[in-house]
């Protein structure tokens, strides 16, 4: 699913313009990114948390010239899922799988 067919259907669902869905879809993705750059997590009830995980230096080797490089510490954007959105997740597919078989 695209950030255009969430937008669409969210229209649709609220009977809110699609104008004004995409502009509150945007904001909050624009929210999200801005507070990960600054180093703060998002957590949201039922979904997931967007958290920012530091990568520790480590020594990596370049295959073709055979050479070893470090790669500097630096944060990374991660997604974790709710316990409640994957256990629906993983219900929702086992019933997918008996519809198909």
């Amino acid at each position: 699913m695209t950030k255009a067919e969430i937008i669409a259907e969210i229209s649709t669902k609220t009977g809110i313009e699609k104008v004004d869905v995409q502009e509150t879809v945007e904001a909050f993705f624009k929210v999200v990114k801005n507070s990960m750059v600054g180093g703060e997590n998002v957590y949201v009830r039922g979904f997931g948390s967007f958290v920012v995980k530091k990568r520790a230096k480590k020594t990596a080797r370049n295959i073709s010239k055979n050479t070893a490089i470090i790669i500097p510490e630096h944060f990374v954007p991660s997604f974790k899922p709710a316990k409640t959105f994957v256990e629906k997740v993983k219900s929702g597919n086992k019933s997918e799988k008996a519809k198909k078989a």
